[in-house]
């Protein structure tokens, strides 16, 4: 018996050191898929985009890894960035606070006019979410997209500080979002704007919730909306289309931060199915037109391609605006690339497109420097 029992233990050890064996196996194999798609993903990138996807990696927070605090992923990120070197020049800047949604505090906004020589108005309003994975940045660190957006379509542009997560998790930024959609239709007359030109815009998580500030104006009957212009969104909580894997790492942002980004937004058992939260699951019926930019190297590129196959689906018209070659916030270097150039003047001029004499939809509109 003991014999048997020692027998026993024999065959527990190898089939634990099999087990263990084939968890390093499979590990091994992950690593090299991980690395194969990473190499294949830098193949992609356009050279000139190199250096910047390099410096912006090297400066941000190790999301989800080394830096699993939001407080810390701020205080990483404020210490690397630098004021620009020149910001695009604008009419003029105003901050303030707008009401907010109820039994949440007034929702802070900054607004710029455009120089109103050049265009006198009526104009395009653009309220605008701007991106950071719900959990980053806020109205300085997009200031000179702001800007460029004011300038690229002669447009009054109202960018929001939407509460942002942990500490304020879903759907507070959502609401935030849509508090300041309600006030800008309000408002109209004060921004010099065409009521027939207002658009939603953001980019990265801004995008997300310019699209779930929509669906909530068409929840709460207003205020119309004449377009969605959104830049490389986040739009599905699932982030199981085929880019999360194929540019999951070596273009910036990674599948890794957005899973960090995801977790912080909705918290422990939140609800990612929540068309608010995920708006690529929801109803699209009788949304606004909309002119998407995706860029080819970044893992939200697949969502914002099935947004714009869905729009089509429903109907409604849809421009996508793909750049194979660029990354992740890319459009934050116009100025500088040629491509994020190409790109802004573009969505320029979807959004001066709208004005009641304005142009066809998609064609270019005023300065993209």
């Amino acid at each position: 018996m003991a014999a048997a029992r020692e027998e026993d233990l024999d065959g527990d050890r190898d089939r634990g050191r099999r087990r263990r064996d084939s968890s390093r196996s499979r590990g091994r194999d992950r690593d090299r898929d991980r690395d194969r798609d990473r190499g294949r993903a830098r193949d992609r990138l356009d050279p000139a985009a190199v250096p910047y996807v390099d410096a912006l990696a090297a400066a941000f927070p190790d999301l989800g890894r080394g830096v699993t605090g939001a407080d810390e992923a701020r205080r990483i990120l404020a210490a690397a960035s630098r004021p620009p070197a020149g910001r695009p020049r604008v009419g003029a800047t105003r901050d303030r606070t707008v009401p907010g949604p109820p039994g949440a505090p007034p929702v802070p906004v900054r607004i710029y006019l455009p120089d109103p020589e050049r265009w006198p108005g009526p104009r395009p309003t653009v309220v605008f979410c701007h991106g950071g994975g719900w959990v980053l940045c806020d109205l300085d660190t997009h200031d000179t997209t702001a800007r460029h957006l004011s300038r690229a379509a002669g447009a009054a542009v109202v960018s929001v500080d939407y509460r942002r997560a942990p500490e304020h998790r879903f759907p507070a930024a959502a609401q935030d979002a849509y508090a300041a959609l309600r006030w800008a239709g309000h408002h109209l007359d004060e921004l010099g704007g065409d009521p027939a030109a207002l658009v939603v815009a953001g980019d990265s998580s801004g995008g997300n919730l310019a699209a779930a500030s929509l669906l909530l104006a068409r929840e709460r009957g207003g205020p119309a909306v004449a377009l969605q212009a959104l830049i490389y969104p986040a739009l599905d909580a699932a982030q199981d289309r085929a880019s999360y894997r194929t540019a999951a790492e070596g273009c910036f942002l990674t599948a890794a931060h957005m899973r960090w980004f995801w977790e912080q937004y909705l918290g422990p058992g939140g609800d990612g199915r929540h068309p608010l939260a995920s708006p690529l699951r929801a109803d699209l019926t009788g949304l606004p037109p909309a002119h998407l930019v995706v860029a080819g190297c970044d893992p939200l590129r697949d969502d914002g391609h099935a947004y714009h196959r869905r729009l089509a689906r429903a109907g409604i018209r849809s421009v996508l605006d793909s750049h194979p070659g660029m990354f992740h916030g890319f459009l934050g270097l116009a100025g500088v690339l040629p491509q994020a150039c190409e790109a802004l003047a573009r969505l320029g001029g979807a959004i001066s497109s709208t004005l009641t004499n304005g142009k066809t939809f998609g064609e270019a509109g005023g300065d993209a420097g």
